[in-house]
């Protein structure tokens, strides 16, 4: 018998809930400059409960080739990365539209 979803009730091998929760998600992403005039990436608003931000952040930092880690609910990434964040997060899944790049 094979596991069941509690949240959508559809079996585990078809569940979509996480292909849903990455659709709804409001996304920013935003530089921030540190000490010694370092540059970090930050991406906010990825919810925890409903996505793997540790393999999020692994891909981000494998495509762009930096530098990360996963800090209070958000991702940084290190260096001014915040022009191909956007493509790399919607070829992940994530809605053009939802995604806020400032």
């Amino acid at each position: 018998m094979p596991e069941i979803c509690p949240t959508c009730g559809l079996p585990k091998e078809i569940c979509a809930c996480e292909e849903i929760a990455q659709e709804q998600q409001r996304i920013r992403v935003f530089n921030q400059k540190r000490t010694f005039g370092k540059s970090v990436t930050i991406i906010k608003g990825l919810a925890e409960e409903e996505v793997d931000m540790e393999d999020i952040a692994s891909d981000l930092k494998k495509n762009l080739a930096c530098g990360g880690t996963v800090k209070e609910g958000h991702i940084e990434l290190q260096g001014n990365h915040k022009s191909n964040v956007k493509d790399l997060l919607v070829d992940m899944g994530f809605s053009s539209e939802m995604i806020e790049v400032e």
